[in-house]
Protein backbone atom coordinates (compact mmCIF):
# COMPACT_ATOMS: atom_id res chain seq x y z
CA UNK A 1 0.00 0.00 0.00
CA UNK A 2 2.01 2.64 -1.22
CA UNK A 3 -0.49 5.27 -1.35
CA UNK A 4 0.27 8.60 0.05
CA UNK A 5 -2.64 9.47 2.65
CA UNK A 6 -3.05 11.86 5.06
CA UNK A 7 -4.20 10.65 8.04
CA UNK A 8 -7.91 12.25 9.22
CA UNK A 9 -11.10 11.29 10.55
CA UNK A 10 -13.94 9.84 8.62
CA UNK A 11 -17.68 10.73 8.72
CA UNK A 12 -20.54 8.86 8.39
CA UNK A 13 -20.84 9.90 4.48
CA UNK A 14 -16.91 9.28 2.94
CA UNK A 15 -17.69 5.35 3.25
CA UNK A 16 -21.25 5.52 1.20
CA UNK A 17 -19.33 8.19 -1.06
CA UNK A 18 -15.90 5.91 -1.52
CA UNK A 19 -18.64 2.86 -2.28
CA UNK A 20 -20.03 4.61 -5.23
CA UNK A 21 -16.67 5.68 -6.18
CA UNK A 22 -15.51 1.82 -6.15
CA UNK A 23 -18.35 0.83 -8.17
CA UNK A 24 -17.40 3.53 -10.69
CA UNK A 25 -14.20 2.20 -10.49
CA UNK A 26 -14.95 -1.07 -11.24
CA UNK A 27 -17.46 -0.06 -14.49
CA UNK A 28 -14.34 1.63 -15.53
CA UNK A 29 -11.88 -1.25 -14.93
CA UNK A 30 -14.80 -3.09 -17.06
CA UNK A 31 -14.82 -0.56 -19.93
CA UNK A 32 -11.14 -0.39 -19.97
CA UNK A 33 -10.99 -4.08 -20.72
CA UNK A 34 -13.87 -4.47 -22.58
CA UNK A 35 -12.10 -1.68 -24.69
CA UNK A 36 -8.55 -3.38 -25.13
CA UNK A 37 -6.89 -0.60 -23.70
CA UNK A 38 -4.23 -2.51 -22.07
CA UNK A 39 -0.55 -2.24 -22.52
CA UNK A 40 0.90 -4.90 -25.48
CA UNK A 41 2.71 -8.16 -24.04
CA UNK A 42 6.19 -6.65 -22.61
CA UNK A 43 7.44 -9.59 -20.75
CA UNK A 44 8.35 -6.66 -17.67
CA UNK A 45 9.55 -8.67 -14.18
CA UNK A 46 9.81 -6.54 -10.95
CA UNK A 47 10.77 -7.22 -7.69
CA UNK A 48 10.47 -5.70 -4.10
CA UNK A 49 11.99 -6.85 -0.95
CA UNK A 50 11.57 -6.24 3.08
CA UNK A 51 14.18 -5.65 5.35
CA UNK A 52 15.00 -5.91 8.97
CA UNK A 53 17.83 -3.47 11.09
CA UNK A 54 19.67 -5.12 13.85
CA UNK A 55 22.12 -4.55 16.02
CA UNK A 56 25.85 -6.05 16.11
CA UNK A 57 23.71 -8.01 19.26
CA UNK A 58 21.31 -9.69 16.31
CA UNK A 59 18.54 -7.65 17.94
CA UNK A 60 16.22 -5.06 16.28
CA UNK A 61 16.76 -1.30 15.79
CA UNK A 62 14.08 0.76 15.25
CA UNK A 63 16.16 3.29 13.24
CA UNK A 64 14.40 3.48 9.70
CA UNK A 65 14.25 6.84 9.90
CA UNK A 66 17.69 7.15 10.65
CA UNK A 67 18.89 5.16 7.89
CA UNK A 68 17.03 5.84 5.05
CA UNK A 69 17.71 9.73 5.43
CA UNK A 70 21.49 8.13 5.26
CA UNK A 71 20.71 6.38 1.84
CA UNK A 72 18.70 9.03 0.24
CA UNK A 73 17.66 6.81 -2.27
CA UNK A 74 13.88 6.61 -4.17
CA UNK A 75 14.71 2.63 -4.19
CA UNK A 76 14.59 2.44 -0.67
CA UNK A 77 11.40 3.47 1.29
CA UNK A 78 9.81 2.57 4.76
CA UNK A 79 7.85 -0.28 5.84
CA UNK A 80 5.35 -0.36 8.73
CA UNK A 81 7.41 -0.60 11.79
CA UNK A 82 10.68 1.30 12.81
CA UNK A 83 13.15 -1.68 12.49
CA UNK A 84 11.87 -2.15 8.69
CA UNK A 85 12.98 -1.09 4.85
CA UNK A 86 11.81 -2.22 1.45
CA UNK A 87 14.20 -1.87 -1.83
CA UNK A 88 12.49 -1.85 -5.27
CA UNK A 89 14.16 -2.86 -8.20
CA UNK A 90 13.33 -1.35 -11.37
CA UNK A 91 11.40 -3.45 -13.81
CA UNK A 92 13.37 -5.48 -16.13
CA UNK A 93 12.44 -7.57 -18.87
CA UNK A 94 12.71 -11.50 -19.16
CA UNK A 95 15.11 -13.19 -21.14
CA UNK A 96 19.01 -13.11 -21.59
CA UNK A 97 21.12 -12.64 -18.53
CA UNK A 98 18.49 -11.13 -16.70
CA UNK A 99 18.47 -13.16 -13.97
CA UNK A 100 22.37 -12.58 -13.03
CA UNK A 101 21.88 -8.38 -13.60
CA UNK A 102 19.24 -8.89 -11.12
CA UNK A 103 21.66 -10.38 -8.75
CA UNK A 104 24.52 -7.84 -9.37
CA UNK A 105 22.33 -5.07 -8.54
CA UNK A 106 20.58 -6.17 -5.39
CA UNK A 107 23.97 -6.89 -4.22
CA UNK A 108 25.00 -3.53 -5.16
CA UNK A 109 21.95 -1.63 -3.42
CA UNK A 110 21.84 -4.18 0.14
CA UNK A 111 25.91 -3.41 0.68
CA UNK A 112 25.16 0.60 0.17
CA UNK A 113 22.15 0.18 2.65
CA UNK A 114 24.49 -2.02 5.08
CA UNK A 115 27.05 0.67 4.93
CA UNK A 116 24.99 3.38 5.08
CA UNK A 117 22.89 1.53 8.06
CA UNK A 118 26.08 0.68 9.95
CA UNK A 119 26.43 4.66 10.77
CA UNK A 120 24.07 4.76 12.88
CA UNK A 121 25.34 0.64 14.55
CA UNK A 122 22.98 -1.28 12.63
CA UNK A 123 22.86 -3.81 9.74
CA UNK A 124 20.60 -5.20 7.16
CA UNK A 125 19.01 -8.45 7.79
CA UNK A 126 16.60 -10.14 4.86
CA UNK A 127 15.01 -13.06 6.80
CA UNK A 128 11.25 -13.43 7.14
CA UNK A 129 10.74 -12.93 10.83
CA UNK A 130 13.40 -11.86 12.68
CA UNK A 131 14.02 -14.46 15.34
CA UNK A 132 15.12 -11.88 18.24
CA UNK A 133 11.95 -9.71 17.72
CA UNK A 134 10.27 -9.43 21.36
CA UNK A 135 6.70 -8.79 22.05
CA UNK A 136 7.66 -5.44 23.13
CA UNK A 137 9.49 -4.72 20.10
CA UNK A 138 5.85 -4.99 18.19
CA UNK A 139 3.95 -1.76 19.59
CA UNK A 140 2.03 0.98 18.27
CA UNK A 141 4.95 3.15 19.33
CA UNK A 142 7.28 1.54 17.44
CA UNK A 143 5.47 2.41 14.18
CA UNK A 144 6.88 3.93 11.24
CA UNK A 145 6.41 7.83 11.30
CA UNK A 146 4.29 7.77 8.55
CA UNK A 147 0.74 8.40 8.11
CA UNK A 148 -0.73 6.25 6.08
CA UNK A 149 0.10 3.55 8.79
CA UNK A 150 -1.28 5.30 11.31
CA UNK A 151 -3.91 5.66 9.66
CA UNK A 152 -4.11 2.11 8.54
CA UNK A 153 -3.61 1.07 12.19
CA UNK A 154 -6.73 2.89 13.68
CA UNK A 155 -9.16 1.49 11.16
CA UNK A 156 -7.77 -1.91 11.25
CA UNK A 157 -8.05 -1.48 14.94
CA UNK A 158 -11.60 0.16 14.92
CA UNK A 159 -13.30 -2.57 12.36
CA UNK A 160 -11.95 -5.35 14.90
CA UNK A 161 -13.17 -3.48 18.08
CA UNK A 162 -11.13 -5.53 20.73
CA UNK A 163 -7.61 -6.78 20.78
CA UNK A 164 -5.73 -9.08 18.21
CA UNK A 165 -5.14 -12.46 18.89
CA UNK A 166 -2.56 -14.75 17.91
CA UNK A 167 -2.65 -18.34 18.05
CA UNK A 168 -0.09 -20.28 16.16
CA UNK A 169 0.41 -23.95 16.89
CA UNK A 170 3.39 -25.42 15.37
CA UNK A 171 6.08 -27.27 17.04
CA UNK A 172 5.56 -25.13 19.85
CA UNK A 173 2.56 -23.06 20.94
CA UNK A 174 2.22 -19.14 21.06
CA UNK A 175 -0.72 -17.18 21.91
CA UNK A 176 -0.82 -13.73 22.57
CA UNK A 177 -2.48 -10.43 22.15
CA UNK A 178 -1.71 -7.06 20.87
CA UNK A 179 -3.71 -4.16 20.33
CA UNK A 180 -2.46 -3.00 17.67
CA UNK A 181 -1.62 -4.57 13.66
CA UNK A 182 2.12 -4.03 14.62
CA UNK A 183 3.06 -7.53 14.97
CA UNK A 184 2.26 -7.79 10.68
CA UNK A 185 5.70 -5.69 10.71
CA UNK A 186 7.56 -8.88 11.62
CA UNK A 187 6.96 -10.32 8.38
CA UNK A 188 9.38 -9.31 5.64
CA UNK A 189 8.52 -10.81 2.31
CA UNK A 190 9.70 -10.75 -1.02
CA UNK A 191 7.28 -9.52 -3.78
CA UNK A 192 7.37 -10.55 -7.38
CA UNK A 193 5.96 -8.63 -10.14
CA UNK A 194 4.85 -9.61 -13.94
CA UNK A 195 2.75 -7.72 -15.73
CA UNK A 196 0.44 -9.62 -18.20
CA UNK A 197 -1.82 -8.69 -20.61
CA UNK A 198 -5.76 -9.08 -19.47
CA UNK A 199 -6.19 -12.27 -22.19
CA UNK A 200 -3.29 -13.91 -19.93
CA UNK A 201 -4.31 -12.52 -16.45
CA UNK A 202 -6.40 -15.48 -14.97
CA UNK A 203 -3.77 -18.28 -16.66
CA UNK A 204 -1.10 -16.67 -14.65
CA UNK A 205 -2.80 -15.76 -11.82
CA UNK A 206 -4.18 -19.55 -11.46
CA UNK A 207 -0.46 -20.49 -12.09
CA UNK A 208 0.75 -18.66 -9.66
CA UNK A 209 -1.89 -19.64 -7.16
CA UNK A 210 -1.20 -23.24 -8.05
CA UNK A 211 2.52 -23.07 -7.69
CA UNK A 212 3.13 -20.61 -4.36
CA UNK A 213 2.68 -24.01 -1.93
CA UNK A 214 5.86 -25.69 -4.02
CA UNK A 215 7.57 -21.87 -3.48
CA UNK A 216 6.84 -22.03 0.29
CA UNK A 217 8.36 -25.71 0.76
CA UNK A 218 11.57 -24.65 -1.01
CA UNK A 219 11.85 -21.06 0.08
CA UNK A 220 10.75 -21.08 3.71
CA UNK A 221 12.36 -18.82 5.98
CA UNK A 222 10.21 -17.70 9.05
CA UNK A 223 10.43 -20.69 11.59
CA UNK A 224 10.53 -18.47 14.56
CA UNK A 225 8.33 -16.11 16.52
CA UNK A 226 8.58 -14.47 19.87
CA UNK A 227 11.23 -16.80 20.74
CA UNK A 228 8.75 -20.00 19.74
CA UNK A 229 9.71 -22.53 16.96
CA UNK A 230 6.05 -22.42 15.01
CA UNK A 231 5.61 -23.18 11.53
CA UNK A 232 8.30 -23.90 8.94
CA UNK A 233 6.74 -20.39 7.25
CA UNK A 234 5.62 -18.79 9.82
CA UNK A 235 4.50 -15.55 8.21
CA UNK A 236 0.75 -16.48 6.31
CA UNK A 237 -0.65 -17.25 9.98
CA UNK A 238 1.24 -14.47 11.79
CA UNK A 239 -0.25 -12.12 8.56
CA UNK A 240 -3.49 -13.17 8.32
CA UNK A 241 -3.81 -12.98 12.61
CA UNK A 242 -2.54 -9.34 12.91
CA UNK A 243 -4.75 -7.72 10.18
CA UNK A 244 -7.59 -9.78 10.87
CA UNK A 245 -11.05 -7.24 11.25
CA UNK A 246 -12.76 -9.76 12.37
CA UNK A 247 -13.73 -10.74 15.88
CA UNK A 248 -14.77 -14.49 16.47
CA UNK A 249 -18.01 -14.27 16.10
CA UNK A 250 -17.50 -12.74 12.59
CA UNK A 251 -15.31 -15.68 11.94
CA UNK A 252 -17.64 -17.93 12.65
CA UNK A 253 -20.07 -16.62 10.39
CA UNK A 254 -17.26 -17.54 8.09
CA UNK A 255 -16.46 -14.02 6.88
CA UNK A 256 -13.80 -13.88 4.92
CA UNK A 257 -10.46 -12.50 6.26
CA UNK A 258 -8.83 -9.85 4.62
CA UNK A 259 -5.15 -11.63 4.34
CA UNK A 260 -6.30 -15.14 2.25
CA UNK A 261 -5.65 -17.38 -0.34
CA UNK A 262 -8.62 -17.11 -1.84
CA UNK A 263 -11.46 -19.59 -2.42
CA UNK A 264 -11.37 -20.37 -6.45
CA UNK A 265 -9.98 -20.34 -9.58
CA UNK A 266 -10.58 -17.18 -11.68
CA UNK A 267 -11.53 -15.90 -15.44
CA UNK A 268 -10.23 -12.45 -15.55
CA UNK A 269 -8.56 -9.75 -13.38
CA UNK A 270 -11.97 -8.16 -13.09
CA UNK A 271 -12.99 -11.50 -10.76
CA UNK A 272 -10.75 -10.71 -8.08
CA UNK A 273 -11.39 -6.49 -8.08
CA UNK A 274 -15.03 -7.49 -8.20
CA UNK A 275 -14.54 -9.98 -5.40
CA UNK A 276 -12.65 -7.42 -2.95
CA UNK A 277 -15.25 -4.59 -3.52
CA UNK A 278 -18.07 -6.88 -2.67
CA UNK A 279 -16.33 -8.84 -0.03
CA UNK A 280 -14.47 -5.87 1.95
CA UNK A 281 -15.55 -3.00 3.61
CA UNK A 282 -13.46 0.20 3.10
CA UNK A 283 -10.35 0.76 5.59
CA UNK A 284 -9.43 3.99 4.16
CA UNK A 285 -12.84 5.59 2.08
CA UNK A 286 -10.47 8.74 0.54
CA UNK A 287 -12.17 9.77 -2.38
CA UNK A 288 -9.67 11.03 -5.49
CA UNK A 289 -11.39 13.91 -7.00
CA UNK A 290 -11.15 12.29 -10.90
CA UNK A 291 -14.42 10.47 -11.79
CA UNK A 292 -13.21 7.48 -13.41
CA UNK A 293 -16.47 7.40 -16.56
CA UNK A 294 -16.10 11.13 -17.01
CA UNK A 295 -12.40 10.43 -17.31
CA UNK A 296 -12.60 7.64 -20.29
CA UNK A 297 -16.04 9.52 -22.17
CA UNK A 298 -13.14 11.91 -23.02
CA UNK A 299 -10.91 9.47 -24.09
CA UNK A 300 -8.19 9.67 -21.00
CA UNK A 301 -7.11 6.62 -18.86
CA UNK A 302 -8.51 7.25 -15.32
CA UNK A 303 -6.28 6.03 -12.67
CA UNK A 304 -8.96 3.92 -10.63
CA UNK A 305 -7.61 5.68 -7.43
CA UNK A 306 -10.34 4.17 -4.93
CA UNK A 307 -9.92 1.08 -6.56
CA UNK A 308 -6.28 0.62 -6.44
CA UNK A 309 -6.40 1.51 -2.76
CA UNK A 310 -8.66 -0.17 -1.50
CA UNK A 311 -6.75 -3.72 -3.90
CA UNK A 312 -3.82 -2.40 -1.07
CA UNK A 313 -6.00 -3.18 1.45
CA UNK A 314 -7.12 -6.44 0.91
CA UNK A 315 -4.10 -8.89 1.25
CA UNK A 316 -3.52 -11.96 -1.38
CA UNK A 317 -0.87 -14.21 -1.46
CA UNK A 318 -1.00 -13.69 -5.14
CA UNK A 319 -2.54 -9.91 -5.41
CA UNK A 320 -3.95 -8.22 -9.00
CA UNK A 321 -2.33 -4.87 -9.96
CA UNK A 322 -3.66 -1.60 -11.86
CA UNK A 323 -1.29 0.82 -13.14
CA UNK A 324 -0.47 3.30 -15.60
CA UNK A 325 3.04 3.37 -17.22
CA UNK A 326 3.40 6.17 -19.90
CA UNK A 327 -0.12 6.72 -20.33
CA UNK A 328 -0.87 3.59 -20.62
CA UNK A 329 -2.85 0.89 -18.16
CA UNK A 330 -1.33 -2.57 -17.47
CA UNK A 331 -2.04 -5.31 -15.32
CA UNK A 332 0.40 -7.01 -13.00
CA UNK A 333 -0.17 -10.46 -10.89
CA UNK A 334 2.09 -9.54 -7.65
CA UNK A 335 3.16 -12.67 -6.01
CA UNK A 336 3.73 -12.13 -2.11
CA UNK A 337 4.42 -15.97 -0.91
CA UNK A 338 7.96 -15.71 -0.26
CA UNK A 339 9.68 -14.64 2.89
CA UNK A 340 12.96 -12.37 2.52
CA UNK A 341 16.37 -14.26 2.21
CA UNK A 342 18.39 -16.28 3.05
CA UNK A 343 20.74 -14.31 0.25
CA UNK A 344 20.94 -12.51 -2.99
CA UNK A 345 21.79 -15.70 -4.62
CA UNK A 346 18.72 -17.42 -2.91
CA UNK A 347 16.25 -14.60 -3.84
CA UNK A 348 17.39 -14.50 -7.34
CA UNK A 349 16.80 -18.48 -7.30
CA UNK A 350 13.59 -18.89 -5.68
CA UNK A 351 12.28 -15.95 -8.43
CA UNK A 352 13.73 -17.51 -11.59
CA UNK A 353 11.95 -20.85 -10.00
CA UNK A 354 8.29 -18.65 -10.10
CA UNK A 355 8.79 -16.94 -13.35
CA UNK A 356 9.63 -20.35 -15.13
CA UNK A 357 6.97 -22.46 -13.27
CA UNK A 358 4.62 -19.82 -13.85
CA UNK A 359 4.97 -19.47 -17.68
CA UNK A 360 4.98 -23.49 -18.25
CA UNK A 361 1.77 -23.55 -15.92
CA UNK A 362 0.28 -20.97 -17.64
CA UNK A 363 0.56 -22.52 -21.22
CA UNK A 364 -0.41 -26.44 -20.41
CA UNK A 365 -2.68 -28.29 -22.90
CA UNK A 366 -4.47 -29.37 -19.38
CA UNK A 367 -3.88 -26.61 -17.34
CA UNK A 368 -3.49 -27.93 -13.69
CA UNK A 369 -6.33 -25.70 -12.43
CA UNK A 370 -8.91 -27.74 -14.25
CA UNK A 371 -7.15 -31.02 -12.83
CA UNK A 372 -7.19 -29.76 -9.04
CA UNK A 373 -9.87 -28.66 -6.62
CA UNK A 374 -9.16 -25.12 -5.69
CA UNK A 375 -9.61 -26.43 -1.80
CA UNK A 376 -7.00 -28.73 -2.55
CA UNK A 377 -4.46 -25.65 -4.12
CA UNK A 378 -5.40 -24.05 -0.18
CA UNK A 379 -4.49 -26.72 1.38
CA UNK A 380 -1.35 -27.18 -0.11
CA UNK A 381 -0.37 -23.95 0.68
CA UNK A 382 -0.69 -24.54 4.64
CA UNK A 383 0.76 -27.71 4.54
CA UNK A 384 3.64 -25.94 2.90
CA UNK A 385 3.53 -23.43 5.41
CA UNK A 386 3.55 -25.47 8.80
CA UNK A 387 6.31 -28.18 7.23
CA UNK A 388 7.97 -26.37 5.10
CA UNK A 389 9.98 -28.64 2.36
CA UNK A 390 8.82 -31.78 4.39
CA UNK A 391 4.85 -30.97 3.62
CA UNK A 392 3.47 -33.13 0.93
CA UNK A 393 0.91 -31.91 -1.50
CA UNK A 394 -2.35 -32.99 -3.64
CA UNK A 395 -1.00 -32.97 -6.91
CA UNK A 396 -2.93 -33.99 -10.38
CA UNK A 397 -1.20 -37.20 -11.71
CA UNK A 398 0.73 -37.11 -14.81
CA UNK A 399 0.04 -38.56 -18.09
CA UNK A 400 -3.21 -39.83 -19.09
CA UNK A 401 -4.58 -40.84 -15.61
CA UNK A 402 -6.98 -38.81 -13.81
CA UNK A 403 -8.14 -37.73 -10.35
CA UNK A 404 -5.27 -36.58 -8.13
CA UNK A 405 -2.63 -38.14 -5.43
CA UNK A 406 -0.73 -37.25 -2.32
CA UNK A 407 2.81 -36.78 -3.54
CA UNK A 408 5.85 -35.25 -1.10
CA UNK A 409 6.91 -31.98 -1.97
CA UNK A 410 10.61 -32.44 -3.00
CA UNK A 411 9.37 -35.28 -5.33
CA UNK A 412 7.23 -33.28 -7.27
CA UNK A 413 9.62 -30.09 -7.28
CA UNK A 414 12.34 -32.61 -8.47
CA UNK A 415 10.51 -34.47 -10.83
CA UNK A 416 7.72 -32.08 -12.26
CA UNK A 417 8.30 -28.38 -11.36
CA UNK A 418 11.36 -27.99 -12.17
CA UNK A 419 11.35 -29.55 -15.44
CA UNK A 420 8.27 -27.16 -15.85
CA UNK A 421 10.13 -24.28 -15.01
CA UNK A 422 13.09 -25.12 -17.08
CA UNK A 423 10.92 -25.06 -20.16
CA UNK A 424 9.03 -21.81 -19.15
CA UNK A 425 12.43 -20.13 -18.64
CA UNK A 426 13.50 -21.16 -21.92
CA UNK A 427 9.78 -19.66 -22.95
CA UNK A 428 10.88 -16.55 -21.68
CA UNK A 429 14.46 -16.39 -23.48
CA UNK A 430 16.76 -16.71 -20.42
CA UNK A 431 20.12 -17.66 -20.89
CA UNK A 432 20.45 -21.60 -20.15
CA UNK A 433 23.84 -20.39 -17.88
CA UNK A 434 20.81 -18.46 -15.68
CA UNK A 435 18.54 -20.79 -16.34
CA UNK A 436 20.91 -23.90 -14.59
CA UNK A 437 22.60 -22.01 -12.06
CA UNK A 438 19.68 -20.72 -10.10
CA UNK A 439 17.39 -24.01 -10.52
CA UNK A 440 20.33 -25.67 -9.85
CA UNK A 441 20.06 -23.95 -6.42
CA UNK A 442 16.28 -25.43 -5.84
CA UNK A 443 17.49 -28.84 -7.16
CA UNK A 444 20.28 -28.75 -4.48
CA UNK A 445 17.49 -27.55 -2.09
CA UNK A 446 15.59 -30.60 -2.59
CA UNK A 447 19.13 -33.22 -2.74
CA UNK A 448 19.21 -31.85 1.06
CA UNK A 449 16.30 -31.38 1.28
CA UNK A 450 17.14 -28.14 3.28
CA UNK A 451 16.02 -24.41 2.93
CA UNK A 452 16.48 -21.32 5.52
CA UNK A 453 13.92 -22.43 8.10
CA UNK A 454 15.61 -26.12 8.35
CA UNK A 455 18.77 -23.95 8.77
CA UNK A 456 17.98 -21.49 10.98
CA UNK A 457 15.64 -24.25 13.64
CA UNK A 458 18.96 -26.85 13.57
CA UNK A 459 21.19 -24.18 14.05
CA UNK A 460 19.36 -22.87 17.07
CA UNK A 461 18.52 -26.42 18.46
CA UNK A 462 22.76 -26.53 17.84
CA UNK A 463 23.15 -23.69 20.31
CA UNK A 464 20.63 -25.07 22.78
CA UNK A 465 23.05 -28.29 22.55
CA UNK A 466 25.75 -25.97 23.26
CA UNK A 467 24.38 -24.41 26.87
CA UNK A 468 23.07 -21.59 25.70
CA UNK A 469 19.89 -20.18 26.86
CA UNK A 470 16.78 -19.69 24.27
CA UNK A 471 17.36 -15.97 24.01
CA UNK A 472 21.15 -16.05 23.69
CA UNK A 473 20.55 -19.18 21.12
CA UNK A 474 18.45 -17.40 18.67
CA UNK A 475 20.57 -14.01 18.89
CA UNK A 476 23.38 -16.04 18.13
CA UNK A 477 21.59 -17.72 15.13
CA UNK A 478 20.88 -14.56 14.21
CA UNK A 479 24.45 -13.19 13.89
CA UNK A 480 25.36 -16.52 12.62
CA UNK A 481 22.97 -15.85 9.65
CA UNK A 482 23.65 -12.71 9.14
CA UNK A 483 27.58 -13.71 8.56
CA UNK A 484 26.57 -16.29 6.08
CA UNK A 485 23.67 -13.76 4.29
CA UNK A 486 26.60 -11.79 3.23
CA UNK A 487 28.91 -14.14 2.10
CA UNK A 488 25.91 -15.12 -0.69
CA UNK A 489 26.71 -18.72 -0.75
CA UNK A 490 23.22 -20.42 -0.97
CA UNK A 491 21.77 -21.40 2.37
CA UNK A 492 21.88 -25.70 1.08
CA UNK A 493 25.41 -24.85 1.38
CA UNK A 494 25.83 -23.24 4.95
CA UNK A 495 27.40 -25.42 8.04
CA UNK A 496 24.85 -26.02 10.58
CA UNK A 497 25.46 -24.82 13.92
CA UNK A 498 27.81 -21.93 15.22
CA UNK A 499 31.55 -21.56 14.57
CA UNK A 500 33.97 -23.11 17.05
CA UNK A 501 34.70 -20.24 19.63
CA UNK A 502 38.80 -18.62 19.21
CA UNK A 503 41.10 -20.42 21.16
CA UNK A 504 42.74 -18.08 23.68
CA UNK A 505 46.12 -18.02 23.27
CA UNK A 506 48.33 -18.84 26.83
CA UNK A 507 50.44 -15.92 27.84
Amino acid sequence: MGEKVVAGEFDLSDRNRYRDKLRRCLEGLARLLAQKRFDRPKNLMGLEIELNLVGPDGMPKMLNGQVLERIASRDFQTELAMFNLEVNIAPHRLGGRVFDRLAEELRTSLAYADRKAAEVDAGIAMIGILPTLDRDDLVSSNLSDVDRYTLLNDQIVAARGEEFTLDIDGVEHLTCTSKSIVPEAACTSVQLHLQVTPGRFADVWNAAQAASAAQIAVGANSPFLFGRELWRESRPPLFQQATDTRPPELQAQGVRPRTWFGERWVTSAYDLFEENVRYFPALLPICDEEDPLDVLDAGGVPKLAELVLHNGTVYRWNRPVYDIADGVPHLRVENRVLPAGPTVTDVVANAVFYYGLVRALAEEPRPVWTRLPFQAAAANFEAACRYGIDARFTWPRRGRLSGTAEVDAVTLVRDELLPLAEAGLNAWGVEPADRDRYLGVIEERCRLRTNGARWQAATFHRALERGLGREEALAATTRRYRELMWLDEPVHTWPVGLPEPEPVPLR
